[in-house]
């Protein structure tokens, strides 16, 4: 079951657009902070916090199951955009060297926090149970594959898999001539 239009504007989004379709069962923090374009669907048990930070949606964009969306160094993810399940996009990250605490609970002058806005540009796909960290650019239909995580940016019209992720192969592009099919359809 989605929200009804109702309880959407009432979560107090910073902009939600049309055909928008948020499970009843995702969690969403700091909606004030998140803005969402048309026809958006985001799946049960995903996670949205932009309690810090923001999370910006276009249009067009598929957040399928148990994705996590952690927003503190902001998130932008652009038309035509999505995440497979169990997505993790980190826009902050602890720092793990050993000099620092770690964690929530700790006093914020025994923490390092590394941040970076993550932006995954249009066409661009996760595939199940990848990660992208702090900084991360995902260029013009990037793809990366599943189980895979990327601590830099990925190139257009490219594959990416492994840890860390590691250039596959050119992508084709052929569904750009699809786009219009689907933008007349929302018409």
């Amino acid at each position: 079951m989605f929200l009804e239009k109702e309880e959407l504007l009432m979560l107090g989004f910073k902009n939600v657009g049309e055909n928008v379709k948020i499970s009843q069962k995702a969690s969403i923090y700091g909606a004030r902070n998140i803005s969402i374009g048309n026809n958006v669907r985001i799946d049960d048990f995903s996670i949205l916090s932009a309690v810090s930070g923001s999370i910006i949606l276009h249009s067009h964009i598929h957040i399928a199951a148990y994705c996590n969306l952690i927003g503190s160094g902001d998130i932008e993810m652009h038309d035509y955009s999505g995440l497979s399940s169990r997505t993790s996009l980190y826009s902050a990250s602890d720092d793990y060297s050993g000099n620092f605490l770690i964690g929530p609970i700790m006093e914020p002058n025994c923490l390092s926090i590394i941040k970076g806005k993550i932006s995954l540009h249009r066409f661009v796909t996760v595939g199940t149970n990848s990660t992208l960290m702090p900084g991360v650019t995902a260029n013009e239909g990037a793809v990366l594959g599943a189980y895979s995580m990327a601590t830099k940016d990925l190139d257009p019209w490219h594959i990416y898999t492994g840890v860390p992720a590691k250039k596959l192969k050119q992508r084709e592009r052929g569904m750009l001539d699809l786009v219009y099919l689907m933008e007349n359809k929302w018409k």
